[in-house]
């Protein structure tokens, strides 16, 4: 099969553990670009968040997108437009803050520029703010401040209240959400039908590629749904088990060791 699109999650996937591209990522990368191949980027992240990756990536020379809040985003980088956008149900916010409450979680949205928290920040909302590039604007009056739709909401915990919580309020908001850990102390809600699979199927259709030639590449629960999806999906080493038990391939090298080249050597 000759593969036109490779679609890669960030986190663990194509920057290490220090969050950056190493140079021999980034060069692998850029030779696909200049062979006319299509690459793209598909992250939990605020757009504020993935863009600084898609720069390195020369995504404005080449006309490639980005996906951002899992999906609920596409934007075209070149044209810095959103072409394909999904929001929550403006009723919601003020749901998921109750239930943060009530469940001793933290809870936060987005504006454009900045991380609203609805509970006082925690380090895991300090953490995110670091990821994305933008504050923390802490509001007691989360319900009332949040009166502008936003593309999703995210509780925030340990790993074990993360995980216990996620079944629990995926049952609850079964009709209106879709909701999923994007990392072991983040919990995304998104509206219904958003995740990273479903939204690049409206970037297939755009770019006039077929599923069977993309390849989709990430480490955590959020890249299952694109790795299921993808002509070739593609597990990292340092995957959580459960993203590599679905995979048609595994790398040998880790997010840490340019596993991303490994993939374009072996597959592109």
């Amino acid at each position: 099969m000759k593969y036109r699109l490779l679609v890669l999650d960030i986190d663990g996937t194509v920057t290490n553990s220090q969050k950056e591209v190493t140079e021999k990522t980034r060069k692998a990368i850029l030779g696909l670009e200049e062979r006319g191949i299509r690459v793209a980027i598909a992250s939990g992240r605020h757009p504020q968040g993935v863009l600084p990756i898609a720069r390195i990536l020369d995504f404005h020379q080449f006309g490639n997108f980005i996906l951002a809040f899992n999906g609920a985003r596409i934007m075209d980088v070149r044209q810095n437009t959103c072409v394909y956008e999904r929001r929550l149900p403006p009723f919601l916010p003020a749901r998921l803050w109750k239930d943060a409450k009530n469940y001793g979680l933290g809870i936060s949205t987005y504006t454009e520029n900045a991380l609203i928290a609805g509970t006082r920040p925690d380090p895991y909302m300090e953490l995110e703010s670091r990821i994305s590039h933008i504050p923390i604007e802490y509001h007691e009056d989360f319900c009332r401040f949040v009166d502008f739709p936003v593309n999703g909401c995210l509780f925030t915990g340990s790993p074990e209240d993360i995980e216990a919580i996620e079944p629990v309020l995926s049952c609850r908001y079964f009709h209106e959400t879709q909701i999923f850990r994007s990392e072991p102390c983040f919990l995304e809600v998104v509206s219904k039908n958003v995740d990273k699979a479903y939204s690049l199927k409206h970037l297939l259709e755009k770019l006039g590629i077929a599923r069977e030639e993309m390849v989709c590449c990430g480490d955590s629960f959020n890249d299952i749904s694109m790795i299921r999806y993808a002509g070739l999906g593609v597990a990292m080493a340092n995957a959580q088990e459960k993203v590599k038990d679905i995979a048609n391939y595994i790398t040998e090298q880790d997010n840490d060791h340019d596993g991303i080249a490994e993939v374009i050597e072996r597959f592109f």
